[in-house]
């Protein structure tokens, strides 16, 4: 059994946007969804409409139904909480950067955040980690695509963490000789993993003269 998390949010700036949608379930051995709970938030603050044209919310909407952002951020981080303390891995796709915007939010919010969520499976590490060379998109979509796992709904935040989810299950097949059986030692593994790649995409990006040699990539993981 595996948690699943997600979130839609006003932007990808994981210290100032806030989140719009989030998705908290459980997966059992199948894949199949057996727990599901779906939030919408009214976010506080104006969503752009290049956010909405991702996710589908505006502020309106967001407005009209959408509960109060303190309460989400505490009822899901009350949600991760109960699971990790239970010693039930979450998924979450990119994970560094939804956990990262939602300690950030709970700090806003004066909530206790997950400064130290474990363990944590990042299907984005794992992939990158086991197939660093392949060409292509590393996004959930192709990267779901890749392993032929099915994704309806790209960018709901169920349909999303209910993909990753599927993913970690289709990697650990794939990789079941090569990925340690256990959660809390995959997560660690994962931290230098996530490390390594960003000192990889840093090397890349001031070589083509996308960052200044000064500049690094926060490889922090699960939380930067």
């Amino acid at each position: 059994m595996i948690g699943v998390f997600d979130l839609e949010t006003t932007g990808v700036d994981v210290e100032h946007d806030r989140i719009v949608t989030a998705h908290v379930g459980l997966l059992d051995a199948d894949g199949t969804a057996i727990l599901a709970r779906d939030w919408i938030a009214d976010p506080g603050i104006e969503i752009p409409a290049a956010a909405t044209a991702v996710h589908g919310i505006t502020t309106a909407h967001a407005r009209a139904v959408g509960a109060p952002a303190e309460e989400v951020v505490e009822q899901v981080a009350e949600t991760l909480r109960a699971l990790l303390d239970a010693g039930i891995p979450v998924v979450a796709y990119n994970a560094s950067y939804d956990f990262s915007l939602l300690a950030h939010e709970a700090r806003r919010h004066a909530i206790a955040p997950l400064e130290d969520p474990s363990p944590v499976i990042d299907p984005l590490v794992i992939d990158k980690a086991y197939d660093r060379y392949r060409r292509g998109k590393r996004t959930l979509a192709a990267v779901a695509a890749h392993y032929a796992v099915p994704l309806d709904g790209a960018h709901d935040a169920s349909a999303d963490a209910v993909a990753a989810g599927r993913l970690a299950q289709a990697l650990a097949r794939r990789f079941a000789e090569l990925l340690p059986a256990r959660a809390d030692v995959l997560h660690t593994h994962q931290i230098g993993w996530a490390r390594a790649q960003a000192d990889s995409l840093t090397e890349y990006f001031v070589r083509i003269g996308r960052l200044d040699p000064e500049t690094h990539l926060d490889g922090s993981w699960p939380v930067r």
